[in-house]
Formats: C-alpha cells, sequence, structure tokens
C-alpha cells in the first residue's frame, strides 16, 4: 500500500488536528539464510521446496541445528519470522523417521490450533502423515472421537487448558502419547506469563512426572513474541535449561508506525477528545478506502463498542459498507469466531474490530493496517499486534492511538522510549503458593507424591505439601502422600487462566439462555446490577446478581452508554520479606492482605467518553493475600509539601495513581493486574506510605519487579507527571478511572514534589 498518500489523505481530513505525533520509519529487511547442519529426509526437503519455504532463515536454520542436536531450544523473534518451521521441521522428521515418536503441540487458544493443523495438513498431508495421526483435541473435540485420538494420534494440538483437565488426569488412557513422547512444543510462549504461566509452569512439571513414570524425556521447543529474558523465562516455564536462538534473519517490508494523540478538547484540564472515537474513524477511513485492516481494543465491552461506532459510520459513506467489518473477542461461541476467521482469511471482509483473541499469530491472511486502540500493557503485545499488519514483503502501516492515561501519554511525548525498548521481562512465578498448592494435589492423584518430587516442583513445595496434609487433603503412608478419600479429581475445581477457578453465569431473561460466563474473581467489577454488559454488539443491563448461585440476569436494552466500576481498596501488613535503603529512603517488599470493594459505578457516553450518571453500589468485600512494595516518604520533603501549603494526601494519592499506571513499562503486566494503597497515616507502620501490589492472589512477581527496579520507577512517573501539560492533574498524569474516592483528594504539585524528595 501506498502508505504516505493514506497519512496525507487523513491529514486533510477535516477532522483532523495534528493528532500525528511521531511516524517511525521502519525500512525494509533482507532475508539472510542458512544451511542445516545435515541434509532433511528427501521427502521432508520436498514438501518445504515445493512450498516455497526454503531456503530456511538463519534464525530457523539455527533453531533445528540445535534441536537436532538434543537441545531444548527457546526461539524469540518478531512476529511473522516464521517461527513455527523452528517446531514443525524436527517434529515431521521425528514422525517421519522414527515410527513410534509422538509429539504435543500447546496453544494458548482455540483457534490458534485449529489454524496450525490447517497448515500442517497444507505442507505435509498425506506424504509425511496419514489422516487422523494430526489432529486438534480440545473442548470441541466430540466425545465419540476422543478414543479414536488416543489410540492413533500421533501429532496432538491442544491447549495447557486440555493437557491439566483431561489428559493428565486420565494419564492411564494416554499411556502411548506419554511413553512415545518426543517433543513438546509451547508456541507463543510470552503469552504465558502471569496467573496463567504460573499455572502452566505447574501443568508442565506434572507432565514432565509422568512422562518419567512412562519412560519417556521429551525435548521442548517454545517459540515467543521477542521479550527482554527469554532463557529465563523458558526455564521458568518447564524448569530445565533452553538455549535461546533470537538473531532473527526474516525480511520485512517497511512499516510506516504512527502515533496518533487524541487532540486536546479542554487545555486547563488537558481532556482529549475520545481515543474510541478516533479508532472508529481511523478504522471507518481505512474499511472505506478498502485497505485491510485489524483494530485492536484492550477490553470485551470496547470491541463490540468501537464496532457499533464504525458500522454508523460506514453506513454514511455507503449502505454496502457496514456488512464489510465484524467484532472479534473471547466468549464467542467457536463457530461464529471460525466463521469470522474464513471470512477475513477469504477477503469477505475488510476488517475486524478484535481483542487480542486475534493477536496471537493465526494466519488470517495478508493485512495491510492495524490500529491499536490504546497501548496494549506491553511493549511485546504491542509489536505482536502491529505485526499482524504487512506480513508480505508490501510496506504496512500501523497506528498507536494514545489514551489519557500515564503510560499511553508518555509514549506520546517519548516515542524513544518505545522503539529503543528491548522489550520487558514476562514474569511468572511456580512458587505462588495458591497455584503451586493446587497442582500439588492434582499430581497427587494423578500419582501419589515422594520427596523424590521436589526436583520438578522445587523446594516449596514441602512446606505446600505440608499444609495440604494439615487441611486432610493428603494423607502420608510409607513415605508417600495420597489424596484423601473426600479428593475427587481435583483438576476439575482448578481454572488454569485465573487463581479463583470459579464462574458466574450471565442469563438472558428475554429468552432465558445462557448468554456467556465471567471468571469470579473480576465478575463484579462488570456484572453489577445496573451494569450495562455487551455481547455481540447488543447491550444488556443486568437487573440482579445471585451472589450465591454466582448468576446475573439480564436483560437487552438500547442505551447510549456504558458502565465503569469504583472501587475503595485496604490493606494490612502481614510479613516482611526484603527492605533496602534507596537515596533518602527505606523500601520494603512483604506479605499483605488486600480489601477490596466496589462501591457504585459510573455511567459513560458512548462516544465522548463523558460521565453522564454515578450509582452507589453495596456489594461485599472480597478479600485476598498478595505481595506489595512500599516506601517510607523522607521527613523533610513532608515538610516542604507542608510549608509550600499543599495537600499532603493528595500528593500521595496523585503520586500513588502515576506509579501504579508507570509500573506496566518495567513487568510484562496490565495496569489491572497491579493496585495501590496511599495513606498519611498507614496503621501498621505508623507512617505516611505508599503502596503498589499485586492484584493476584499469591502475587507473581510484579511488586517483586517493581522493588527491583523502584528508582527507575520513581524517575519515569515524576517525568510523566512533570511534562504532562495540565493545570491540576488529570487522566494523563494523577488521576485513574477505577478509583472509589472520586479522584479526590488529589494535588499534582505535591506529587511533584514528593517524588523529587524521594530522588
Amino acid at each position: 500500500m501506498d502508505t504516505s498518500a493514506f497519512l496525507h489523505h487523513l491529514s486533510a481530513q477535516t477532522g483532523y488536528s495534528g493528532q500525528i505525533a511521531h511516524i517511525e520509519h521502519i525500512p525494509r529487511r533482507q532475508a539472510r539464510c542458512a544451511q542445516l547442519d545435515r541434509a532433511l529426509p528427501a521427502s521432508l526437503q520436498g514438501r518445504l521446496d515445493e512450498h516455497g519455504l526454503l531456503p530456511l532463515y538463519s534464525h530457523q536454520a539455527e533453531a533445528i541445528n540445535r534441536a537436532r542436536e538434543g537441545r531444548n531450544v527457546m526461539v524469540a523473534t518478531s512476529s511473522a519470522s516464521g517461527k513455527t518451521l523452528c517446531y514443525n521441521i524436527p517434529v515431521m522428521e521425528a514422525v517421519s523417521t522414527e515410527p513410534r515418536s509422538c509429539a504435543l503441540y500447546l496453544f494458548p487458544t482455540k483457534a490458534l490450533a485449529q489454524d496450525q493443523l490447517r497448515s500442517l495438513k497444507e505442507l505435509f498431508y498425506p506424504q509425511l502423515f496419514q489422516i487422523g495421526e494430526v489432529t486438534t483435541f480440545d473442548g470441541d473435540t466430540p466425545q465419540p472421537e476422543r478414543a479414536e485420538v488416543r489410540k492413533r494420534a500421533r501429532v496432538i494440538l491442544t491447549n495447557p487448558d486440555m493437557l491439566h483437565l483431561g489428559i493428565l488426569p486420565n494419564h492411564q488412557q494416554w499411556s502411548r502419547l506419554l511413553r512415545r513422547l518426543r517433543y513438546l512444543v509451547l508456541d507463543e510462549a510470552h503469552t504465558y506469563r502471569g496467573v496463567f504461566g504460573s499455572h502452566v509452569a505447574c501443568v508442565i512439571r506434572r507432565l514432565r512426572r509422568l512422562c518419567q513414570l512412562y519412560g519417556s524425556n521429551p525435548q521442548f521447543i517454545l517459540c515467543s513474541a521477542t521479550i527482554a529474558n527469554p532463557g529465563e523465562h523458558a526455564q521458568k516455564l518447564v524448569g530445565l535449561p533452553f538455549t535461546v536462538v533470537d538473531n532473527d534473519g526474516s525480511p520485512h517490508g517497511g512499516k510506516e508506525f504512527v502515533f496518533w494523540n487524541p487532540p486536546i478538547i479542554d487545555s486547563a484540564r488537558s481532556v482529549r477528545r475520545s481515543a474510541n472515537g478516533e479508532a472508529a474513524s481511523l478504522f471507518a477511513e481505512l474499511v472505506s478506502s478498502n485497505i485491510r485492516s485489524l483494530t485492536f481494543v484492550r477490553t470485551r465491552q470496547l470491541t463490540e463498542v468501537i464496532y457499533n461506532y464504525t458500522r454508523r459510520k460506514l453506513a454514511e459513506i455507503n449502505s454496502a459498507l457496514p456488512k464489510k467489518i465484524k467484532p472479534y473477542r473471547a466468549g464467542y461461541l467457536p463457530e461464529e469466531r471460525r466463521k469470522i476467521e474464513k471470512e477475513l482469511f477469504g477477503g469477505e471482509l475488510t476488517g475486524v474490530v478484535a481483542t487480542t483473541a486475534l493477536e496471537l499469530g493465526i494466519d488470517i491472511g495478508d493485512l495491510e493496517a492495524t490500529v491499536l486502540t490504546g497501548y496494549p500493557g506491553s511493549i511485546a503485545s504491542a509489536w505482536q499486534q502491529a505485526g499482524r499488519s504487512g506480513r508480505s514483503q508490501d510496506k504496512s502501516l500501523s497506528f498507536l492511538i494514545g489514551l489519557d492515561n500515564p503510560l499511553d501519554q508518555y509514549f506520546m511525548r517519548h516515542p524513544d522510549s518505545f522503539f529503543g525498548k528491548s522489550f520487558e521481562n514476562a514474569l511468572v512465578n511456580p512458587d505462588n503458593p495458591y497455584i503451586l498448592r493446587a497442582h500439588l494435589l492434582c499430581a497427587a492423584w494423578e500419582l501419589p507424591l515422594g520427596a523424590d518430587d521436589e526436583e520438578f516442583f522445587g523446594p516449596a513445595s514441602a512446606g505446600e505439601i505440608a499444609g495440604l496434609e494439615e487441611q486432610g487433603l493428603l494423607r502420608q503412608r510409607q513415605g508417600k502422600w495420597y489424596p484423601a478419600p473426600s479428593v475427587i479429581y481435583p483438576a476439575q475445581g482448578i481454572n488454569i487462566r485465573s487463581t479463583s477457578g470459579e464462574n458466574f453465569a450471565i442469563i438472558d431473561t428475554s429468552n432465558g439462555s445462557l448468554l456467556e460466563t465471567i471468571e469470579a474473581s473480576v465478575a463484579l467489577f462488570f456484572i453489577f446490577p445496573g451494569a450495562i454488559y455487551l455481547h455481540q454488539g447488543e447491550s444488556y443491563l443486568v437487573e440482579e446478581l445471585d451472589l450465591h448461585s454466582r448468576t446475573a440476569f439480564a436483560k437487552p436494552v438500547t442505551v447510549n452508554y456504558y458502565t465503569q466500576d469504583k472501587e475503595i481498596t485496604d490493606l494490612h501488613i502481614l510479613k516482611l520479606l526484603r527492605d533496602k535503603t534507596c537515596r533518602q529512603s527505606r523500601v520494603y517488599l512483604g506479605e499483605v492482605e488486600v480489601t477490596t470493594r466496589v462501591v457504585g459505578f459510573k455511567k459513560k457516553a458512548q462516544f465522548t467518553e463523558e460521565v453522564i450518571g454515578e450509582e452507589p453500589l453495596d456489594l461485599p468485600p472480597q478479600r485476598f493475600p498478595t505481595v506489595a512494595l512500599w516506601f517510607d516518604l523522607p521527613p523533610e520533603v513532608v515538610k516542604r509539601v507542608d510549608r509550600a501549603q499543599l495537600d499532603f494526601a493528595g500528593g500521595l494519592h496523585a503520586a500513588e495513581h502515576a506509579a501504579i499506571a508507570i509500573l506496566p513499562l518495567f513487568a510484562l503486566c496490565d495496569r489491572n493486574d497491579i493496585g495501590g494503597v496511599s495513606t498519611p497515616l498507614h496503621p501498621d507502620t505508623g507512617r505516611p506510605q505508599i503502596f503498589i501490589y499485586d492484584a493476584h492472589p499469591g502475587g507473581v512477581g510484579i511488586a517483586e519487579r517493581g522493588f527491583d527496579l523502584v528508582e527507575q520507577l520513581w524517575q519515569t512517573t515524576l517525568k510523566a507527571i512533570k511534562e504532562c501539560p495540565c493545570e491540576e492533574g488529570c487522566p494523563s498524569c494523577v488521576q485513574s478511572p477505577k478509583c472509589g474516592n472520586n479522584n479526590k483528594p488529589l494535588d499534582k504539585k505535591a506529587a511533584q514534589m514528593l517524588l523529587e524528595g524521594l530522588l
């Protein structure tokens, strides 16, 4: 596509008022190729040749050479760099030359597994495998076909949920696979982070333990988007040493990456035009110019909101255009998702609005443009999303629209900190006591636990086994731990994508049908009485929430607003883990108990984001233990704020909001993965304090990362506050949309003074 002509067209529109904050020209890159150390079997070589996949890029050749030496390999290269061949070639070589060998592929989503099956069949069937030998196995696999998969399949494509729930607890039925397992492939390994990643790390350890029982010792091949710690991440996920391949040899057609900042409409309060409105306008311009594009949004709700905005805009241009776009997100039925993927791949659709469900490597053909509505929470994710356009050698276009929050606005003012940054660390914590304990119980159900299982589950496992014994869930006999008779199929009670393992159901009261399910740990933030819940472009009003049966009852409505919850949080220190001196201050890391209450909600106009109403709520508090960092404020800084007659409590509150918003710059996490509390006098310390905590029970390593980098966090937070053009503080620096205290008190100048004092 002619990117400069399209950008010129945009800047000539009446609605344009200087939104282009920065254009990064990413040059074309030539391919670097390399040879394998020894030739491939002729049949495999022939298939690769026929599909134009040879010569191999340098990183593909290196990964395959290392795998053939028997090493565990982690491949961390850019989006669309041909990573799948790094595992498909070694696996297909084993399948065609070792008649008994099997492989297991794990993908984070069902859609990815389906997509990979399609490409394996196109590439290698029927020359290298027979029908039924390569297949998917997931929740959608019909019951009658499952026995056939166990009996015949040699390459099984599944997801960690199915491995945890369906395969490991029934390992006797899967003994053929486990005995012959030669390779285990984990694709999109950067998505296995936080709670989900910590669960997956424990599931992999359970698998390795059962492989040992059946006499196999599989090799691991992991693929990931570019992250800062690929070797460490692979080692933490699997528990074994890895060789890293990260020297990308793939070609790239060049890209214009545009930072698009919505214009300010109220300069005193630094209020900007709605990013959602900007995304809809850009998306509509792309689709009406027949540019195949994908617009990413961060939440399920926003998928529908932006889809509806854009549909209306397109209808004004041409009545046939609204049919050319569709929304796509998790929570849809599998057949609905397959249909949308097919239509986008086949060119019937020109554009799709998606949540990150489409961020991963699904092949949806060649897209020319991507729009990111807000920074997606990590630089790795941003590149992954932007990389969905420009997979061919042609030039492509990506837009990052800045939201009204500190991190997005920091990037709009400092694009170099985005383009020059060597990505973030992916964090997992397989020792999280809630997660480890749950998987030890599952492991005991699969095969009684012994002292030698520390080899798989680490030194923390001994204490957790003792805890399970104390709870009466494990019983010891002759040096082994067995599940108590009351324990039945423990895997069923554990949702590996959450720490709670429970779901709420949303029922459509107009016909009594199940709309969808939502995880219990976040349910109260989305389906409170009065909430507007969006499903496939339709709004539903939650009329009743039955906490006992975990059910929300909602009716279809037509409204012009959406809802956002407001929360209040308290925190109690349980145990100090580490502390250190940093400049003039003491910084602490410890175990804490957090209590969060949803106290009300705001109604916000869909197009303008304007608050059009507020309602109080009375919902039960949610309590959970986690890990937090906190720090003291030097006494002379407190005096300085006092002398300047600024609001000290408002300064603490403002600094806390801004620091929480900036922390995801250093850890691969989302703004919603962290929370904070600030107070002029905390009852546990007797001092003014700012706390930043991990929003997942037990913690996943985010607070530890903040503790290690606290000085950088202070510096960047100060920069974000100082450079914001507003006078009193605004959503781009110190206000938080979820603040249960209505962003009161807040004092921007005091926050600046406190941070300067810390540094």
